[in-house]
């Protein structure tokens, strides 16, 4: 090599075989023939003139791939299909299909007892239940023992924050369509139970940094379960936390479980967060 560029000697050693060239001069102009235009271009113009079957065999390749090049084949629909199961991972796992099903079972069977009348006298069940449903797919996504690809997942490159909200967002895609026609049914109002539905789903993951979202889900959904549903079924009528009174408070709490997911957003690449 001589200054920027390879010398003459070593360029037309390379053109022919590189049989005249040390091992470690063949392995610096290749290197260097990688980010210098300028070589390459000396090179092609040493091989056309000192080794022309070289130079036919490079054009006859490049006249059968040039045709080929220019046209864009269509995608088959078996390779589409294997395309499209490749990425279905990133939105969602197996372990949350029955998790998902019962969470759609559940708001269904609400509605039914808040149609008929069999509920819990003036409280909606549908209102009720709605902040935890989604937590119930978010944990099966992130957990350990119901996930059989967890390892694979944890070790994943993609297994941080863009991964989790991607998976959240399969689990409300299911649910939040689910409880919007059920709420219609029983005439309650969408914020009423679309603001704690968000809200809880915005504090599992934001304890889930901390303590696992398996765990965050399965604390909170025990904690509404003993504040919140026992109680309103006890007294037959709806609590100030489910009530318009309360909603600047779900839309608060909303704003800091986004703001401390945001901030926290390394720690989704931990294995912690799987529990």
């Amino acid at each position: 090599m001589s200054g920027e560029h390879a010398s003459q000697r070593i360029i037309e050693g390379y053109a022919h075989g590189g049989t005249d060239l040390a091992a470690d001069e063949v392995w610096a102009v290749e290197a260097h023939l990688e980010a210098c235009r300028v070589c390459r271009d000396r090179l092609s113009a040493a091989v056309a003139a000192g080794v022309p079957a070289v130079a036919s065999l490079v054009d006859t390749v490049w006249s059968g791939l040039q045709p080929r090049l220019t046209v864009t084949p269509a995608m088959r629909r078996g390779r589409l299909r294997r395309a499209w199961l490749s990425r279905l991972p990133r939105w969602a796992t197996p372990a949350m299909v029955p998790w998902l099903a019962m969470a759609v079972a559940v708001t269904l069977l609400a509605l039914v007892l808040d149609l008929v009348g069999t509920g819990t006298g003036r409280v909606s069940m549908v209102l009720l239940f709605a902040p935890v449903l989604p937590v119930l797919g978010v944990a099966a996504s992130w957990s350990r023992g119901l996930d059989p690809a967890y390892e694979l997942t944890a070790s994943a490159p993609r297994a941080g924050l863009d991964l989790v909200l991607r998976r959240t967002a399969s689990v409300l895609g299911v649910v939040v369509p689910v409880l919007l026609v059920c709420g219609w049914a029983t005439g309650v109002m969408v914020a009423q139970w679309l603001l704690p539905c968000l809200a809880f789903t915005a504090a599992t993951l934001a304890l889930g940094g901390i303590v696992g979202v398996t765990r965050a889900a399965v604390a909170l959904a025990v904690v509404w379960a003993v504040v919140v549903v026992a109680p309103t079924a006890a007294a037959g009528r709806t609590a100030v936390t489910l009530r318009t009174d309360g909603l600047p408070v779900w839309a608060l709490l909303l704003a800091l479980g986004t703001g401390v997911v945001i901030a926290r957003r390394g720690a989704y690449s931990v294995l912690r967060t799987h529990r």
